[in-house]
């Protein structure tokens, strides 16, 4: 795939503890195989979605070991260049702009909502190799407790174009140009306090419902669902070692796709 346009999702890693563990429970949830370990970056390993590249496991940095998480990584022209506007719009670098080879440049950053997220000026590696595909990213989602922070930090970093959904929740997408590459998610009261903001990333899988019951054989906690909607059969699973994700079956749909109106 072609190097994605600034502020579009490129790329997602977690860190395990365990990286056989979660090498056997994505595998098997999501039909991914494994590249060879990189020493020298950490052990960085990549994962396959029918010999694409999708994703990468690594373990922690030391002090850095704890409940796992999925990171998504947005699409920088210059990494420098948008770790200012991050911290100019208020945000906090959590790493700042590193070269990881020539395979690109990387940073990790917080909003001011709390929401962890990484950025990748793509050099060698240009990022998702396959999108929407069985295996594959296909969507991410903004979890936060301040929605009115993240709706003015993300789209002054990235921008991003706002709408809101035309129903009862209180959920905006972030659009670039006509394409819409992130939700944005107020979180309520059902989740415990001890739940960080967060990003949630989809990915696709063939049957949500075989994935979901491969995940509870697994040792994987069901979260939400599945449920069916006009974008499709989805999920929301915790694996073993406390990642939080989505599968969603985007060939299974539901309803009509709410409406939407731009936001000044």
């Amino acid at each position: 795939m072609a190097v994605q346009p600034e502020g579009a999702p490129c790329w997602a890693d977690a860190m395990f503890s365990d990286i056989e563990g979660a090498k056997s429970f994505y595998g098997a949830v999501l039909g991914w195989t494994f590249g060879d370990t990189a020493s020298e970056y950490g052990n960085y390993t990549q994962a396959y979605a029918d010999g694409k590249a999708v994703a990468a496991v690594v373990p922690p940095m030391p002090g850095q070991e704890g409940t796992s998480q999925w990171c998504l990584y947005l699409a920088a022209e210059d990494a420098a260049a948008t770790a200012a506007r991050i911290r100019e719009h208020g945000g906090e670098l959590l790493m700042n702009p590193m070269p990881v080879g020539d395979f690109g440049t990387m940073c990790l950053a917080r909003d001011p909502s709390g929401v962890v997220f990484g950025v990748w000026e793509a050099g060698r590696h240009e990022g998702f190799q396959a999108m929407g595909v069985p295996g594959a990213y296909c969507w991410a989602e903004v979890f936060t407790r301040d929605p009115d922070a993240a709706d003015a930090f993300f789209p002054a970093v990235f921008s991003y174009r706002q709408k809101e959904m035309a129903d009862e929740m209180d959920f905006r997408i972030y659009d670039l140009g006509e394409q819409s590459v992130l939700g944005r998610m107020r979180m309520t009261e059902e989740f415990p306090p001890e739940v960080p903001p967060y990003i949630n990333v989809y990915f696709t899988v063939a049957d949500c419902d075989a994935a979901v019951a491969r995940a509870a054989e697994l040792g994987g906690i069901l979260r939400f669902g599945p449920e069916s909607t006009p974008f499709g059969r989805l999920a929301t699973l915790s694996d073993p070692q406390g990642a939080t994700f989505s599968v969603i079956d985007l060939t299974t749909t539901e309803g009509d796709v709410p409406d939407t109106a731009d936001v000044d």
